[in-house]
């Protein structure tokens, strides 16, 4: 059987030409791992402090729109399976002071 092969410094140079094209490459993969590592810290935080109460979203959360962002604008959206809004649910009072 017969194998076609480049030279060894066709090799070389052919490995040179893809390593050159490819130099911005591997900082930009670090540089997009990092700010995944940071954002996923990020939430970590902020779920915690959201839970423990450090954070208080009832504000932020009474300014959200009472249409959902990600199905308002589609024209297939069907209301009876969008989620509830703040109309929708219903209020009970609580039983502790």
């Amino acid at each position: 059987m017969v194998i076609a092969l480049p030279t060894v410094a066709e090799q070389h140079a052919t490995v040179a030409r893809v390593k050159n094209s490819m130099g911005p490459l591997p900082r930009a993969i670090t540089v997009a791992q990092r700010q995944i590592d940071l954002i996923r810290e990020y939430r970590t935080r902020l779920i915690s402090d959201v839970v423990t109460g450090k954070l208080d979203v009832r504000e932020a959360a009474a300014s959200l729109p009472e249409t959902d962002p990600f199905t308002a604008d589609e024209p297939t959206a069907n209301p009876e399976t969008q989620a509830p809004t703040h109309g929708d649910i219903p209020t009970r009072a609580h039983p502790h002071p």
